[in-house]
């Protein structure tokens, strides 16, 4: 089997594994303008590779990890955008010739607008959206990070970290959190679980229950209704926040 579509948590990953018996699925990561795979893990990969990977370029394709600001391809180990180019690569959007020209730039890189990274072995993990990262007072924050914490939480089902604004540092954590059933909600027990093992300034300030997340037709999670949506139910002004 294969897995894809949007980044998979790890902790769901093993579920998966486990739970339907499929020792051998692998992920596969692509997007429509890529036709669709650019990298994807093998089933003789080991159970850490194929859970926390996408895997390695198909052949006779190219990828590289870039600089986001600069384009210069960054080191091994090293954050960067995920880009990819060759004969998979879409001929452009139609009719858009300025949406094209952004995504695909005159080297011929199409610049996916996710964050990842490449390891030794030539793996890549995703490790977010560059519109998804959130700001905090000069830091980086991936949301992916935090989420991938917050499966370990033995009562959360579900999560989605967002940033929502914030006079003080620009930006705030906040995490939507869908309980298992049964289980009770606590915000201030599921920041007490990640104090001391995530770095303080990814502790969520703002944790929110709710019963289901927005999602597009294809299922992918539409970030900006929750930002909208937490922005709401908190009482925050998107114009307040740090210049």
């Amino acid at each position: 089997g294969i897995m894809a579509g949007s980044p998979c948590p790890v902790e769901v990953m093993r579920q998966v594994i486990d739970r339907m018996h499929m020792d051998q699925v692998t992920i596969a990561y692509g997007m429509t303008e890529t036709s669709p795979v650019s990298t994807q893990t093998g089933a003789d990969d080991s159970i850490d590779k194929r859970v926390g990977s996408v895997g390695r370029v198909h052949p006779h394709v190219e990828i590289r990890i870039a600089d986001p600001d600069t384009g210069a391809t960054v080191p091994r180990g090293t954050t960067g955008e995920f880009q990819t180019r060759g004969y998979s690569i879409m001929k452009g959007y139609w009719n858009e010739p300025d949406k094209t020209a952004d995504a695909i730039d005159a080297d011929g890189w199409m610049h996916t607008g996710d964050l990842a990274v490449m390891d030794d072995d030539g793996y890549v993990n995703i490790t977010g959206r560059i519109k998804d990262l959130i700001i905090r007072g000069g830091e980086n924050v991936s949301p992916r990070e935090i989420e991938e914490f917050l499966y370990t939480h033995p009562d959360i089902a579900d999560v989605q970290v967002v940033g929502v604004p914030d006079a003080r540092y620009g930006e705030e954590v906040c995490a939507f959190v869908q309980m298992r059933s049964g289980a009770p909600f606590d915000a201030e027990a599921i920041r007490e679980f990640c104090r001391g093992a995530i770095a303080h300034f990814k502790v969520p300030r703002y944790v929110l229950d709710t019963d289901e997340f927005p999602m597009t037709v294809t299922g992918k999670i539409q970030k900006y209704l929750l930002r909208e949506q937490a922005a709401e139910r908190l009482g925050l002004d998107p114009a307040a926040t740090t210049a």
